[in-house]
């Protein structure tokens, strides 16, 4: 294996949005192996097979909403310490208050700037590697 053959870190999206998911996939297919679902219940299929690095999601969707998600995975022993930024058009201070309560670590409004987005989830994958690593300490 070629050093450049690199296993990329799998990053989950999750939105009702078709262009949106593609957006984010063509953004960050250099850094992560990007996953897609359309919502929460397509999401928890895929991380019976895999574990993201990360996660992106919207809180209104059909079926599963991405709060019951990330609620769903904070009660979960094995998904629990997933980071996970919300990626949402609902802009009100209480919006962001209740996505926080339930677990997520961030909170962007759409429209947003990708590379905030990126910068914010590598600043919570680096704040979740120093707790793990202090935790080992």
């Amino acid at each position: 294996m070629k050093s450049t053959d690199q296993i990329k870190p799998y990053l989950l999206v999750v939105d009702d949005e078709p262009a949106l998911r593609l957006l984010l996939a063509a953004y960050f297919k250099k850094q992560y192996e990007v996953l897609l679902a359309e919502n929460g219940e397509q999401a928890l299929e895929m991380l019976k097979l895999s574990k993201p690095q990360a996660m992106v999601v919207d809180i209104s969707m059909e079926g599963m909403d991405g709060l019951s998600l990330i609620r769903e995975l904070r009660a979960s022993t094995k998904w629990h310490q997933i980071p996970i930024l919300v990626l949402s058009g609902n802009d009100t201070s209480n919006d962001r208050i209740v996505a926080l309560r339930a677990g997520a670590d961030d909170y962007l409004i759409k429209p947003f700037n990708p590379e905030e987005l990126e910068v914010r989830l590598e600043n919570i994958q680096k704040r979740m590697a120093s707790l793990t690593k202090t935790k080992v300490l």
